[in-house]
């Protein structure tokens, strides 16, 4: 009894009486299970995010410089050796262990899945994108497990696709990966909140919740237990990238090498932009950080500017293809990330019990992003890349970055090599 009136009471404090009324209507079992979620929910960090869509965000005077990076074509032989010699010490050692974030739907594509489990249509039988990336690691597992050690394999999904995900990757035995290497781990969410800060409640009669960003990668490899396990078996050094670019290359021992010849704590592969308009995200330094700047963020004149070799000052695109030791995972995961909002329409319960769709948005999301933690280290290595050797995004039906673009980039890439 006690617990119900504490909900309660907590509910008015922060003027969510709509969820009071809710449960009056609800059976035991509901009743216990909303209870339940209500005291896991910390509401002082829900108002103060629905606070913050109603500031205007202020932009303060930053210093932005441009980041230095090595282009990967432009190395000499000694220099490859090198890089590659200590990688691979890394991933034969047993060092090195990979995340995927798996966590989103197929929708964007008319997809009804786990993205991961979209098969894009290659030589004719067509390829699913777990198939991809487990191919990929299976090829680093040859060429580099000498002592035979297997590259542990961590997938994030979301509560949504996560049963699923698993289902199918049981189905299909793990495309030839070894079962033992590979875990699942859940990424954390956040309530959804309408334009007057109330929190929306689902057809389960449960409070909306959404995935909080790939930010939110870091604490949920702590809080799954993952990073615990990784210090276990002694890993030094994680990548960690997306499910959907089919040219993903998971072990890079180059990127790794110059990560470690650098001495650094971060790394990256960029790619150059294909115009000074492209809008992706590009590598700066800002106030003395490394910092992934938006290109909603810099000024066109910026975006413009060219160096004395005539190429885009702020040209490195950010490609989620990201390393860390496993120090810096560590420290990023205790800390907490700005949130970003985004206003979305979603579904909801009234109290009536009756569903409205909405036709407009009519809520807000929370969610932050993998690269906000680069700004809590001094330096990164940064490793161009080359677009069509390592970045075949699946992202929409048609048009730029969908299945057609990520199949001609796939098969040039494998005809080539």
């Amino acid at each position: 009894m006690d617990k119900i009136q504490d909900t309660i009471d907590l509910l008015k404090i922060y003027n969510q009486e709509h969820i009071i009324k809710l449960l009056e209507k609800l059976d035991d079992e509901k009743k216990r299970a909303l209870i339940d979620q209500i005291s896991k929910i910390d509401f002082h960090q829900i108002k103060e995010l629905y606070d913050n869509t109603k500031k205007e965000i202020e932009i303060k005077e930053n210093k932005i410089e441009p980041l230095p990076y090595l282009d990967k074509e432009k190395l000499s032989e000694e220099q490859k050796e090198e890089f590659q010699r200590l990688g691979e010490e890394v991933i034969e050692k047993g060092e090195y262990a990979v995340v995927t974030m798996a966590g989103g739907q197929g929708t964007r594509l008319g997809h009804s899945g786990p993205k991961g489990t979209f098969k894009l249509d290659v030589y004719g039988k067509g390829k699913y994108l777990f198939e991809i990336l487990a191919e990929n690691l299976k090829e680093a597992n040859q060429k580099y497990g000498k002592y035979g050690k297997i590259i542990p394999w961590y997938i994030m999904t979301s509560k949504e696709n996560n049963d699923e995900t698993i289902e199918f990757m049981e189905k299909h035995n793990y495309f030839g990966y070894d079962k033992d290497s590979v875990r699942f781990f859940a990424q954390s969410e956040l309530p959804i909140v309408d334009v007057n800060g109330k929190l929306l409640v689902d057809k389960d009669m449960k409070i909306k919740e959404a995935s909080d960003g790939n930010g939110g990668t870091y604490s949920s490899l702590r809080a799954s237990g993952a990073l615990a396990e990784m210090k276990e078996k002694g890993i030094k050094w994680v990548f960690i990238g997306g499910v959907d670019n089919a040219l993903l290359k998971m072990a890079d021992t180059i990127l790794l090498g110059v990560a470690i010849n650098k001495n650094v704590q971060i790394a990256s592969k960029s790619v150059v932009k294909a115009n000074a308009h492209e809008r992706v995200g590009v590598f700066g330094k800002m106030n003395g950080h490394p910092k992934v700047i938006e290109y909603s963020e810099m000024p066109d004149k910026m975006a413009e500017e060219v160096d004395e070799n005539g190429e885009l000052k702020y040209g490195e695109a950010h490609i989620m293809c990201n390393l860390y030791t496993i120090e810096a995972i560590e420290k990023i995961s205790k800390e907490t990330l700005i949130y970003h909002s985004a206003f979305k329409k979603n579904s909801y319960i009234d109290e009536n019990g009756k569903e409205v769709i909405p036709t407009e948005p009519n809520s807000f999301k929370f969610e932050s992003f993998i690269f906000d933690a680069f700004e809590l280290f001094d330096d990164i290595a940064i490793l161009r890349g080359k677009r069509e050797d390592d970045f075949a995004p699946v992202k929409n039906k048609e048009g730029v970055d969908s299945p057609k673009t990520a199949k001609e980039l796939y098969e040039k890439f494998w005809n080539r090599n």
